[in-house]
């Protein structure tokens, strides 16, 4: 039975993990909305509004941009079922956790997978990535936008144009760049973008954006065969989005007023402004933690997520007791590895309202005081 302080007192947390992030007051009060039905014409006039939000973010004018119920991997998966035909060829560019994941995906969607990998924590120069496409001539390309478990930034853009020359839908996940830094989808030249709702955006969780260019959606119409699934069909979810708003499933209208909510933030503060406060943020961090004896693991400053900064400790610390007495001592949640780097680094998120002076500097503080 839930006793009655687990049921309406949650604790107060301090999320500087990679995600879920923290949201802003207005999130959560929008959260407290009435419910409406799913056709009600407030609540589909909101999910436009959200829409030409999305785009916003993304950086793109494609029509087909929506959001697809469910976790940042149910958006991946969409992207994977819709695109990804058995017996076609996939390359994905390997350098994390999340690209394996990818790789798992298109896998079970009996595709042939290729796979250019670097270690984790690097990015792909321009030479290379040409080279490899060129080589493999697949019909999917795939790249992790901002690597979550490295801190590693790829913006996609010698990917993309090389992907190009072979004629290659260009499927890209922004789960961890969306809201916080440029994804710039149109400019660089990706087909499929992916997100979610707790990083950049500083949402729940629970609603995952999704844009499609011209140039995909027009190849998801005429795609050969039915694909596996039904409720990540795309377009089957655009038919919902779209007038005549044929049900296809039941959406949490909260999750839709803080998306809305925390849309408007991000309006209200200005995209490039809020892209320099997370950057400022990163370089105020990165240089406290070096003082404290950290190391980052992406080595090139310029290929580093803005938000996400993922180092190694100091000699000594042990990095599962040191974000245990954070937790305990501040409140405060970092998070370790993934993969092949767990127990070895930690990663820390300075997302929407922890991107600031104080924030960070309260931060440094307490890592300074558990050390």
């Amino acid at each position: 039975m839930l006793t009655e302080t687990k049921s309406i007192a949650p604790p107060k947390r301090l999320l500087y993990g990679p995600g879920p992030s923290m949201a802003e007051p207005r999130v959560y009060e929008a959260m407290a909305g009435p419910l409406v039905g799913i056709r009600d014409p407030y609540f589909l006039e909101l999910i436009q509004e959200i829409r030409a939000g999305l785009r916003q973010a993304f950086g793109t004018r494609n029509e087909m941009t929506f959001v697809v119920p469910a976790s940042g991997s149910g958006a991946m998966e969409a992207a994977m079922a819709n695109f990804v035909l058995p017996g076609s060829k996939v390359a994905i560019f390997a350098a994390g956790h999340f690209a394996d994941r990818m790789t798992a995906m298109a896998t079970r969607q009996r595709a042939r997978v290729v796979r250019l990998e670097r270690p984790w924590g690097e990015v792909f120069d321009a030479e290379e990535a040409a080279q490899f496409i060129e080589r493999e001539r697949p019909q999917v390309v795939a790249f992790v936008q901002a690597e979550t478990s490295t801190g590693a930034y790829q913006s996609g853009r010698a990917i993309a144009s090389a992907a190009r020359q072979v004629d290659a839908l260009v499927i890209a996940d922004t789960v961890t760049s969306l809201g916080a830094m440029p994804v710039e989808m149109d400019e660089v030249g990706i087909d499929v973008a992916f997100s979610c709702s707790q990083k950049g955006l500083s949402c729940p969780a629970g609603l995952s954006p999704i844009s499609l260019s011209p140039r995909a959606w027009a190849w998801l119409e005429k795609r050969p065969e039915e694909m596996s699934t039904w409720y990540l069909d795309l377009r089957l979810l655009e038919k919902y989005f779209d007038p005549p708003h044929v049900y296809h499933h039941t959406p949490a209208p909260p999750l839709y007023y803080a998306m809305y909510a925390a849309l408007r933030a991000i309006e209200e503060e200005g995209l490039m402004r809020r892209w320099d406060r997370h950057f400022r943020a990163h370089q105020r961090l990165i240089a406290g933690l070096k003082q404290l004896g950290f190391e980052p693991l992406v080595k090139r400053s310029e290929d580093r997520i803005w938000h996400v900064t993922t180092v190694f400790p100091p000699a000594g610390v042990d990095e599962a007791q040191f974000r245990a007495r954070l937790f305990e001592r501040f409140n405060i949640e970092i998070a370790g590895g993934l993969g092949q780097l767990a127990g070895k680094i930690l990663r820390i998120g300075t997302m929407g309202p922890l991107a600031t002076d104080e924030h960070v500097d309260f931060l440094l503080d307490a890592m300074r005081q558990c050390l």
